[in-house]
């Protein structure tokens, strides 16, 4: 059952990724690092609940909270779920406050030049795929979404496919990032939890633990 283990009575179901659809937002630049995703002072919380309002808040606002310009303060990317970004996003301090802050800024999906290989592990234990494609295709998807915001851009993950402008271009998805998506294996926390009773029965045989 995809997605979905038991332990004794105890069940969890994990959502299959296996597409995302919805608009973009163009972040361009390379060598975005996590700190401009989500600066360190704003890590400072029990939950991450709220990161959202301080996903790129040095490049949305200046010293006096005044707006600057920057995609993410336009009002026709508001309801904006993929983002599509340049060359090795994410890179950086490995903090996973800053996909955090992604999601629940409201993107569902990253389109890439390249991925910082933590950050986009990060991404995939909440269920965000980031998808890479040739600098040409990413150029073109940023255009695209800039000079269209209300326009609908479809990622297949399973296919290993984006569809935007009547077009369907091959793109490529991690193969281990990919199964975990499609199987609903990506919410290790969760399968762990539902594996409770296995993951006692182990621990409870290593010589090294005690209690």
């Amino acid at each position: 059952m995809s997605g979905e283990e038991r332990a004794g009575s105890e069940e969890v179901e994990i959502p299959d990724v296996t597409e995302v659809s919805g608009t973009g937002i163009p972040i361009r630049g390379n060598d975005i690092d996590t700190d401009q995703i989500i600066p360190a002072r704003f890590m400072k919380v029990v939950t991450f609940d709220g990161l959202g309002e301080f996903a790129f808040f040095d490049q949305r606002f200046d010293e006096d909270d005044r707006e600057k310009d920057h995609p993410m303060n336009e009002a026709r990317f508001q309801d904006a779920s993929i983002m599509v970004v340049n060359n090795n996003f994410g890179c950086g301090s490995s903090r996973e406050h800053a996909p955090q802050a992604l999601m629940r800024w409201g993107i569902d999906a990253l389109v890439g030049e390249s991925f910082a290989e933590i950050f986009a592990g990060n991404c995939l234990a909440l269920g965000i795929p980031t998808v890479t494609a040739d600098h040409e295709t990413v150029n073109e998807l940023q255009q695209f979404v800039e000079d269209h915001p209300d326009a609908e851009v479809h990622v297949d993950v399973a296919a290993e496919t984006l569809a935007f402008d009547g077009r369907e271009i091959g793109v490529t998805v991690d193969e281990g990032q990919r199964k975990a998506l499609v199987d609903g294996i990506w919410d290790t926390t969760a399968l762990m939890k539902s594996n409770r009773e296995v993951i006692d029965e182990t621990a409870a045989g290593l010589p090294y633990l005690e209690g």
